[in-house]
């Protein structure tokens, strides 16, 4: 099963400007780390963020994207999803 690298370039004051926001993100990111193949996902610094999924189709990760309240709202600015070829998986996954 193929990883995949959602990427998030996010608006100035993201920070404070997510906070509306931040519950129903949290909630779609919960239930795609049950049922839809999120891995892992956290901040970028100095601003953006990184998602990573282990999923079939690259649409189910655009899918995830297309419904974000941070992408619904525009607090990011554009976000891009690359197919990912693991060299390395992270210890305890195949």
């Amino acid at each position: 099963m193929p990883y995949f690298a959602l990427i998030y370039d996010t608006v100035d004051n993201f920070v404070e400007r997510r906070q509306p926001h931040r519950g129903a993100h949290l909630d779609l990111v919960a239930r795609a780390q049950r049922v839809g193949g999120l891995l892992m996902a956290g901040a970028l610094k100095p601003s953006g963020a990184l998602l990573v999924f282990r999923t079939e189709q690259i649409a189910d990760v655009e899918q995830f994207a297309q419904q974000d309240p941070y992408v619904v709202n525009g607090l990011v600015s554009s976000w891009r999803v690359f197919e990912w070829t693991v060299v390395t998986p992270p210890v305890g996954v195949r």
